[in-house]
């Protein structure tokens, strides 16, 4: 059995696309029927990855959610993280100095909109501008957190450094440009891979990760073979072992489809 864990945006999902690609859903399930564990890693939530699979349960029924928060496997939620709302408003209290910027809490899948303005937030994340409520961080510990920033990716960096410096508890990590995950000090995609590996009983040597931004680091850092797309990130392509095409070519699809048949799709 191998492990086949993937980014969704930019890495099997175009930017600007909506669904992942027909063929992409097709080479998990063809995977999956071969009796390997092929599904998403993401900083989203899982309702909010289902309609990148056309609601195909099939192709994220197995998934690391809410950035590592939050593990399935088969449909089943096995593993559960949350944060601290203290380190969470201390956050908020940074940031209310720091123009442009804001955080989101999630309810459910509901983003609401804690600090920062909706017109900042539309910048770096549209659709939860569109739909977001403004709030407060809530008294129970908290699921989801997103940090927004309007500005480029040496503008987030920026910001996520300061927050990490200032914070204690959280984490917090470079998504994409305008955007970062918030995480439990210490725990991350890369923490909820090495559980779900152990959890399945995985060979190390079998386990395979693709990725393409900061937020994907951890998985490449602590995974023999870490595979990064051609539009990756510096940092995440210089962290990962292999390197393959871009997510407009269907790279990641490719090597699935390869590693499920016994292949190997990788050279240095």
């Amino acid at each position: 059995m191998k492990l086949i864990m993937s980014d969704i945006d930019g890495t099997i999902l175009p930017w600007g696309d909506h669904v992942v690609p027909e063929r992409t859903r097709q080479v998990i399930r063809d995977a999956q029927a071969a009796g390997h564990v092929v599904g998403p890693a993401s900083g989203r939530a899982r309702e909010w990855i289902a309609p990148f699979f056309a609601g195909e349960e099939d192709c994220y029924a197995t998934c690391i959610a809410v950035n590592g928060l939050e593990v399935w496997l088969q449909g089943e939620r096995v593993l559960k993280k949350t944060m601290d709302p203290a380190a969470v408003r201390m956050a908020v209290d940074l940031l209310e100095d720091v123009p442009g910027t804001g955080l989101l809490c999630f309810e459910g899948g509901h983003p609401v909109l804690v600090c920062g303005s909706r017109d900042d937030l539309a910048v770096a994340f549209p659709r939860y501008a569109d739909i977001c409520t403004p709030g407060s961080v809530p008294d129970a510990p908290v699921e989801k957190a997103n940090v927004f920033v309007n500005g480029d990716l040496d503008e987030t960096r920026r910001v996520v450094a300061l927050l990490n410096d200032a914070v204690d508890g959280l984490d917090f990590d470079v998504a994409q440009p305008g955007f970062s995950n918030v995480m439990p000090a210490g725990w991350n995609k890369g923490q909820a891979l090495v559980w779900l590996r152990d959890r399945l009983g995985v060979a190390p040597e079998d386990v395979f990760v693709f990725g393409d931004a900061g937020n994907d680091l951890p998985m490449l850092e602590v995974v023999e073979n870490s595979v990064a797309v051609a539009n990756a990130l510096p940092e995440a392509a210089a962290a990962a072992k292999w390197h393959i095409g871009s997510v407009e070519t269907g790279a990641v699809a490719d090597a699935i489809e390869a590693l499920a048949e016994g292949a190997w799709p990788f050279s240095e």
